[in-house]
Parts: C-alpha cells; sequence; structure tokens
C-alpha cells in the first residue's frame, strides 16, 4: 500500500458517509497516457473520496478529475491499495479545491453528521489548559 507522509487514518478530521456513486475518473498517467474510465466510489467526505473499481496504478500526488452525473471535481490521489488476487485498486482522493459546500452539493449528500464529528473530533485534539 502506498501512502502520503501527511495522510493516515490516525490524521483522519472525522468520520466517512459510505456511499456507493458510479464515476467517471480522467487524467494522464505517468507515461503521459490519456485515460478515461470507469469507477465508484466507496466513502465520501467533504474533503475527499474512496474509490473502487480502479484498473490501473496511480501514483501518489497524481491529480485525476472526477465526474458525478454533470458535476466535474479535482482530486489529488493521497494513497493507493492493490486489492489481493486481482486487478483492482482502490485509491483515496482529496479534493484539491476545497469547497466543501461545492462537494456536498456535487455529490447530493447532508453532511451535517459528519460536520459534527469533525468538530468533536477537533475538540478532543484541542490541548488541554491548566
Amino acid at each position: 500500500m502506498q501512502r502520503s507522509g501527511s495522510s493516515n487514518a490516525n490524521s483522519r478530521r472525522g468520520g466517512r458517509t459510505k456511499a456507493v456513486l458510479p464515476v467517471r475518473v480522467k487524467g494522464t498517467d505517468g507515461e503521459g497516457n490519456v485515460f478515461d474510465e470507469l469507477a465508484h466510489t466507496l466513502d465520501v467526505t467533504p474533503e475527499g473520496i474512496r474509490l473502487g473499481s480502479i484498473r490501473r496504478e496511480f501514483n501518489v500526488m497524481d491529480e485525476v478529475t472526477v465526474f458525478y452525473r454533470q458535476r466535474k471535481m479535482q482530486f489529488r490521489v493521497v494513497w493507493t491499495k492493490k486489492l489481493k488476487d486481482t486487478k483492482e485498486f482502490q485509491v483515496g482522493l482529496e479534493a484539491i479545491a476545497q469547497d466543501n459546500d461545492k462537494h456536498k452539493d456535487s455529490w447530493g449528500l447532508d453532511f451535517s453528521e459528519f460536520k459534527a464529528q469533525a468538530m468533536a473530533f477537533r475538540a478532543s485534539q484541542a490541548p488541554v489548559l491548566a
């Protein structure tokens, strides 16, 4: 599994919303080849998504465009994981434009529970002043 140094499970700011949504992923791979493939989300947050059914290997920091319905969103790869005994990958993507309201509208999901979890997490991480 490839992971960037700044992103790991312990630094996640809150929960994920499980959502299996069909998406189209477009970009240019490390060899300069243009790709366009169908995939689906597994989890969605205001800041990023986890994709399944990816049939090519991405590198951390690659940028891709994800299309959902009539919407177009830019993401950066933060981790990849090859699934055992398959040719498929799961990929963690972080939104390049951190416009949370835009991404909320893009997915058509209510992230109010996520926001409450994120606020509680941040409060739990605040230094204790004595």
